[in-house]
């Protein structure tokens, strides 16, 4: 059964990140495009997290941690540069 719930998460994560790619390139405005790509880390770590289910192993868990710090630093980086234009005060 957990097979199943596996297969269909990873289809609609899998197509979220597709929606997200889309959105990224097609967006009207640039911070519709951060809102996506943060949208995308965020996806990235649940399907990094199904997979280390999946698996049965810790080591996905850590690197989702990583990618999840990274992607927090780099929208709050982002988002103070759009709105001081510079990152380091």
């Amino acid at each position: 059964m957990i097979d199943h719930a596996l297969t269909f998460a990873f289809a609609c994560f899998g197509l979220a990140l597709l929606f997200n790619l889309y959105r990224i390139v097609v967006a009207p405005g640039v911070v519709d495009r951060v809102l996506a790509l943060d949208t995308l880390v965020i996806n990235s770590i649940a399907l990094l997290g199904l997979y280390g289910i999946l698996e049965g192993t810790a080591v996905y868990f850590e690197a989702s941690m990583l990618i999840a710090m990274t992607g927090f630093v780099s929208t709050v980086s982002y988002a103070r540069f759009m709105l001081r234009g510079d990152v380091i005060e």
